[in-house]
């Protein structure tokens, strides 16, 4: 069944995204596990601390999540997929020396234990946002636990993103740059979109 997912930084709007999509196309969605989740406010307060058990509660949910739309029967959209988790966050966490080698070797081993059972989405989605375009969303939507997010870890991931969208994923892929755009409220960028996403699933 068809598998959408949306990609992108803390605050690039993929929850909103997912939710319009959702929608429009009358998919079923599956959010990221944010405000029910146990470690994110901890994370933030010491990244070191509580890294690993951050990373092992998002893989865990993520992985349940792809094997829910694997046996669904609607086409569904996900919030962030179960490789962003691997490529992008412990690696980042990892070369800032947030994560422990033991730790992060811990991970990866979990990790490709999953991965075997992991089919890639029919279309990733991944949203492309500058520093100031993230800050202003984080700040627009107002978690307390968010506030506080450096400048330097926010641009860490960005650059664990492009490194994992130019040189890792190899699979079906629209790539959305929203620093200028705003895609829920302006009529013509939205309408774009929607055309390109038809394009890209039209052999689905």
């Amino acid at each position: 069944m068809l598998h959408i997912a949306v990609a992108g930084n803390i605050g690039a709007g993929k929850t909103t995204l997912a939710s319009r999509l959702a929608k429009h196309y009358a998919w079923e969605v599956r959010f990221e596990s944010v405000e029910d989740n146990p470690y994110l406010s901890d994370f933030y307060s010491d990244m070191i601390r509580w890294s690993f058990h951050l990373q092992i509660y998002f893989l865990n949910s993520r992985f349940k999540q792809v094997l829910e739309v694997k046996q669904n029967t609607k086409p569904t959209i996900q919030d962030r997929t179960i490789y962003e988790d691997a490529f992008v966050f412990a690696h980042n966490l990892r070369e800032s020396n947030l994560m422990s080698e033991r730790d992060f070797q811990n991970y990866q081993d979990v990790f490709k234990a999953m991965i075997q059972f992991v089919k890639a989405p029919d279309l990733l989605i991944y949203l492309r946002a500058d520093l100031p375009k993230l800050k202003s969303q984080i700040t627009k939507r107002g978690r307390d636990f968010e506030k506080n997010i450096p400048d330097e870890y926010l641009l860490n991931l960005n650059q664990h993103y492009e490194n994992w969208i130019q040189n890792h994923y190899q699979h079906p892929l629209l790539i959305v740059d929203i620093n200028e755009k705003d895609l829920l409220n302006q009529p013509q960028e939205w309408d774009n979109l929607l055309a390109q996403i038809d394009k890209k699933l039209k052999p689905v």
